[in-house]
């Protein structure tokens, strides 16, 4: 029987994962999490956010919602704030993907594009004082602030951790990697509450201050933060992983070798995880999530001369 749906928040794929054996050698299974209308696991929380917000009354008819996001989370609310009749306005910077951009603008929303950084030569600091400013100026804005909003890692608690236990019961290790840390705090919360004994592994960026390593430049939009998540507790972390962005891009490029077309931060997690991995015993049961697919990164990470300008070129092109 047809599917049939009536607004595009009724559409994600919960059950696919990629077997990554052949290419990895090891048992990891990968979580496909961009199958539906926004493209990638941040609708889960994208959703989340702006249902609590309309419960508790502070979005109402004429709100027009803001966000800070390097991508696909402005793409993620871009699509409700459409799909629910309300405006939207994205601060992103100059690393945000020209599709990610251009899908949010195609939705109807206003794209502001940070070029300054902050004082820690990064964005985040600049468009967060961007998204401040705007919300004291204009009555009527609303600052979902995804880095302290808990509704953030609640979306994840409720959808996609409890998804992972209904398919892997014996799950080891999961492998999740951390931005605003959302999916790592919801993932992390219901397992140590319902299946403690799974191995939580976050995989970060090199360069990105979330587990208190040292800032320094990262070009590939996704994973790291220049300022340290609120929602973040550590203490629910067993494993850290830190990826150079040269090791993203040359997992990225095997994985399309074999046909798959994926993201930096699915790159980050996979390279993260087979890392971690590759010191451990071979009958461990892991999941990765993939935050999301590629088709965004076109103009980047699979774009030669973007790779070689940005110093970023893998081994084997």
């Amino acid at each position: 029987m047809a599917a049939v749906i009536t607004s595009p928040l009724e559409f994600n794929v919960a059950d696919l994962y990629v077997d990554l054996r052949e290419m990895a050698g090891r048992h990891l299974m990968l979580k496909c999490e961009g199958f539906n209308f926004a493209g990638s696991i941040k609708l889960k929380a994208a959703v989340e956010m702006v249902d609590a917000m309309e419960r508790d009354g502070r979005v109402t008819p004429g709100t027009t919602l803001v966000e800070s996001s390097s991508g696909n989370m402005g793409v993620a609310l871009s699509l409700v704030a459409a799909s629910k009749g309300y405006r939207f306005v994205c601060v992103t910077d100059v690393r945000c993907t020209h599709a990610a951009r251009r899908a949010m603008e195609a939705f109807g929303s206003e794209v502001h594009v940070i070029s300054e950084p902050d004082s820690s030569g990064a964005y985040l600091g600049s468009r967060i004082a961007y998204v401040r400013a705007l919300c004291r100026d204009n009555p009527g804005f609303v600052w979902l602030n995804q880095y302290a909003n808990p509704c953030n890692w609640m979306g994840h608690y409720r959808s996609t951790a409890p998804e992972i236990a209904k398919e892997f019961p014996d799950l080891d290790v999961l492998f999740v990697g951390a931005g605003t840390t959302g999916t790592l705090m919801g993932c992390a919360r219901y397992f140590r509450e319902t299946q403690p004994s799974v191995r939580i592994v976050a995989v970060d960026s090199v360069g990105s201050v979330t587990f208190g390593t040292k800032a320094a430049t990262r070009l590939i939009p996704g994973l790291g933060t220049s300022v340290r998540p609120q929602i973040l507790d550590e203490s629910l972390v067993d494993d850290v992983v830190h990826v150079e962005e040269r090791d993203t891009v040359r997992t990225c490029h095997e994985l399309v070798r074999r046909g798959y077309l994926f993201g930096g931060s699915t790159g980050t997690v996979v390279s993260g995880a087979l890392r971690w991995l590759s010191t451990r015993d071979e009958n461990l049961v892991c999941v990765a999530i993939a935050p999301d697919f590629g088709g965004n990164y076109l103009d980047s990470l699979y774009q030669g001369k973007w790779l070689a300008d940005a110093g970023l070129t893998a081994d084997s092109d």
